[in-house]
């Protein structure tokens, strides 16, 4: 039997769990996988519906795709109880409209470093970060 094909199964499902843990659709989460000195990086992208704009959810490093995946799957299964909920008040250059959008997060750096992911900087006027008292 092929291995890379129970991969790729092994991939596929944790995806999926990975999604159904979250609440998302396809639509709403994209997985970004990169070659890092020969480790993978995956980057989970949330995409918000309301505004369109996407933002980084969070970044480990594995093995391989499944090690990466594995690793992913345990964050999401825990963040909540690790990092502090931050919210950001933003808006794009020419959108008079206010934006607000939520990220988990170690500090204040690291909320921003998520939100700002992949795009420039110059595009994106922010208004406010707030750590959100603990409920």
């Amino acid at each position: 039997m092929d291995t890379s094909s129970d991969i790729h199964v092994e991939a596929a499902r944790i995806q999926k769990e990975i999604k159904s843990y979250l609440g998302l659709s396809d639509n709403d989460l994209m997985f970004e996988y990169s070659n890092t000195d020969g480790k993978v990086k995956l980057d989970l992208i949330t995409i918000n519906p309301r505004h369109s704009q996407s933002f980084l959810f969070h970044s480990v490093i594995g093995f391989d795709k499944v090690d990466a995946l594995n690793k992913m799957l345990d964050y999401v299964e825990h963040y909540k109880e690790k990092e502090s909920s931050y919210t950001i008040q933003w808006n794009a250059k020419g959108n008079k409209e206010l934006n607000t959008s939520y990220f988990r997060a170690s500090s204040v750096y690291d909320a921003l470093d998520k939100f700002y992911y992949g795009r420039d900087s110059n595009t994106i006027t922010v208004f406010s970060v707030v750590l959100n008292p603990v409920a």
